[in-house]
């Protein structure tokens, strides 16, 4: 069965095509078809401005096109489709009438999800149920306009909150000092008393911190190396992270704001190594259909 997700997100769109099949022990096997990324930048217009342009707009509309496209060639029913868009359609004052026109013209409905949502989905990954039981988890999503945290314990879920933390509210200096010290105070509170605490990382920043890292799949990165890796990259200039580091022009701005995040979180919960399956929402957005259409 192919199933496939759309994350329209404040700095991307992607779009996972996934095709699922279930094994000799009756557990499903996803094997992923397509991952397709587009740099809409949503978050840039929306956090500082309220809407997101009419050029932005044109931008979403083609986007979208062409994802349809590709699912009609990859033989995804409509009914195997799901898409989400988070921090900054949720705060763009005309999300509803992008969305009506995105409707009209690509037959493809898109739900505006809670942040609180947003991380309950990236929990459903269950990447914390597949590690050893003698520490509790908490995940880590940043994205562009906030940052979801869901905290796993003795084998269950025990807290999920969203932030309106993100990387590009940080580069326009829109993320106060209360803002911090509300996740600071939310994270100390509920991992008080609880097992050591390990992260588990999701989001295109620290995936790409993790390919630069050469480390193993599977081997953690350790807080020491992030906060390296902080420090290097803010000490260079945005053309020198392009070409130094080969980043792309859109990864390059957000990966020390990202970095800055991790490295607080993790630091508040008192976690010294975080776990990078490679993950996201579009992932979590592929398991969440399965439960729903198996």
């Amino acid at each position: 069965m192919k199933l496939a997700a759309i994350d329209i997100g404040s700095n991307a769109a992607r779009l996972l095509i996934t095709e699922v099949s279930v094994n000799e022990h009756l557990e499903p096997v996803f094997n992923k078809l397509n991952l397709v990324r587009v740099p809409l930048r949503l978050g840039f217009d929306v956090f500082e401005y309220g809407i997101i342009p009419k050029n932005k707009i044109g931008m979403i509309l083609q986007t979208m096109k062409a994802y349809k496209h590709l699912l009609n060639a990859y033989g995804v029913s409509s009914n195997h489709i799901i898409a989400c868009a988070t921090s900054a359609m949720r705060d763009a004052r005309n999300a509803t009438d992008i969305i009506r026109k995105i409707k009209l013209e690509t037959e493809i409905s898109i739900d505006v999800i809670s942040g609180d949502m947003e991380a309950g989905l990236i929990y459903e990954n269950h990447i914390a149920e597949n590690l050893d039981k003698d520490h509790s988890y908490m995940y880590i999503d940043v994205g562009g306009g906030s940052t979801e945290l869901s905290f796993f314990s003795n084998g269950k879920l025990s807290y999920k909150e969203s932030f309106n933390i993100g990387t590009i509210r940080l580069l326009k200096e829109m993320v106060n000092d209360k803002s911090w010290d509300d996740m600071k105070d939310t994270i100390r509170a509920f991992t008080r008393g609880q097992q050591e605490v390990v992260a588990i990382g999701s989001g295109g920043n620290i995936n790409k911190i993790f390919s630069m890292s050469k480390k193993k799949d599977g081997k953690p990165l350790s807080l020491e190396l992030l906060r390296d890796y902080y420090k290097e990259l803010s000490n260079v200039t945005l053309e020198e992270r392009i070409n130094r580091y080969d980043l792309r022009p859109d990864r390059a701005d957000v990966i020390v704001p990202a970095l800055l995040i991790y490295i607080n979180a993790m630091r508040w919960a008192g976690a010294e190594e975080v776990y990078v399956p490679k993950i996201g929402l579009v992932d979590g957005l592929i398991h969440h259909l399965w439960e729903q259409v198996k």
